[in-house]
């Protein structure tokens, strides 16, 4: 479901927690074999502090294509944004029934606690007070299955630069996502045989356009929505929540950039309807390289007619642009199939998508997006 490329959905905590499949993750090992030892998350770059709020939003209009008696399509989204000071209780990474369940899904929670995923230390400040100013907005998807947390410290990274950034779950479509009353629906797609790819991308980019309106409805958000300027949005996810991105744009003119991460497209003609607008693809090169004719990227590029990117990293997998690996080597689990390391991986996605949304929603000028560079070996250019 998350591509041609991607971790299977029966292995995706697995994958959360190690950045793979690890045949020694899925015994029954005993707890001890990873301590209860603290998580942290990258600290930023920017210079901001950072607030985090938690939005549940329901949109009456929509049923939701995985459970239509539900009432409405619901969505969980965390909003990143500039705060006044550093000050406040740390933003919690997940809560602990969400990681349990999680562990527990894959069998292992006997080798990770739920509360030292849970409490993994973000870099944000709850509810803290909104710095002012009117800030570019920027939309996350998160890949099919797996919750928006796993995309934490780039919406952090972004809030820190300046952006205030929305990261979203969609409904039935995670693992371990608890919405408001404790309830923690399970995902009902990925236990569908029938999915079809380009359902769930159309989906997503209908619920990203309504989290655009609901940002910038005043009557909804207050304080929130008079810190975004509307003319500057864009959007980027991972996997199938870069096939959104792209999806999003081309159904909705106030996105003006996107970035797909290490994801397939899924739906037919990609690409077409954005126009001039601006649209980065980054992956791994194993998979994502032009020589790789199994993948929809070539064609999708072909369709982009403003300014574009195809990069690829060698030696990435395809959770190196999430926060997975990172994490994973700080529980002593890196991933032996990958040989591209949880902190280069990060620092790759923090530069380029940094760069990208701060060239084309800040504008600021940005040399590291004009071609291959010595600072970052990995990165490959290709078809400018």
């Amino acid at each position: 479901m998350t591509g041609r490329s991607h971790t299977s959905r029966r292995t995706v905590l697995t994958a959360l927690l190690a950045g793979a499949v690890s045949v020694p993750l899925l015994g029954a090992a005993p707890a001890s074999s990873v301590p209860a030892t603290a998580l942290e998350l990258p600290r930023p770059t920017g210079h901001r502090p950072v607030g985090r709020r938690t939005l549940h939003l329901v949109d009456r209009r929509r049923s939701d294509p995985w459970v239509p008696a539900a009432r409405g399509r619901e969505l969980l989204v965390s909003v990143f944004y500039p705060a006044r000071s550093s000050d406040g209780r740390p933003a919690a990474y997940m809560t602990e029934s969400e990681a349990q369940r999680l562990l527990e899904l894959k069998g292992l929670a006997g080798v990770v606690p739920a509360a030292t995923v849970a409490g993994t230390l973000t870099h944000a400040r709850a509810d803290a007070p909104p710095a002012p100013g009117r800030l570019p907005l920027v939309l996350l998807s998160p890949g099919f299955s797996v919750p928006r947390t796993t995309l934490t410290a780039l919406a952090v990274e972004l809030a820190a630069r300046g952006h205030l950034v929305a990261a979203v779950d969609h409904a039935y479509e995670s693992v371990g996502t608890e919405f408001p009353g404790g309830r923690l629906p399970p995902c009902v797609a990925c236990d569908r045989v029938d999915v079809d790819e380009a359902t769930v991308v159309r989906g997503r980019a209908a619920d990203l356009s309504f989290v655009i309106d609901e940002l910038t409805d005043r009557r909804s958000t207050g304080a929130l929505a008079r810190l975004i300027d509307p003319g500057r949005i864009g959007v980027a996810g991972h996997s199938i929540g870069g096939a959104a991105a792209l999806a999003t744009m081309a159904a909705d003119r106030r996105v003006r950039a996107g970035v797909n991460l290490d994801g397939g497209f899924f739906v037919p003609d990609a690409g077409h309807g954005i126009g001039g607008r601006p649209f980065m693809m980054i992956g791994a090169e194993a998979v994502h390289g032009p020589g790789n004719t199994a993948n929809d990227w070539a064609e999708t590029y072909d369709r982009l007619h403003g300014w574009k990117r195809w990069l690829t990293v060698s030696g990435a997998g395809h959770f190196s642009f999430t926060d997975i690996p990172w994490l994973a080597e700080q529980l002593g689990l890196p991933d032996p199939q990958v040989p591209l390391s949880g902190e280069r991986g990060w620092c790759i996605t923090r530069d380029y998508v940094g760069a990208f949304f701060d060239l084309h929603l800040r504008g600021i000028s940005q040399p590291l997006l004009h071609g291959p560079t010595s600072s970052h070996p990995e990165v490959g250019f290709h078809r400018p």
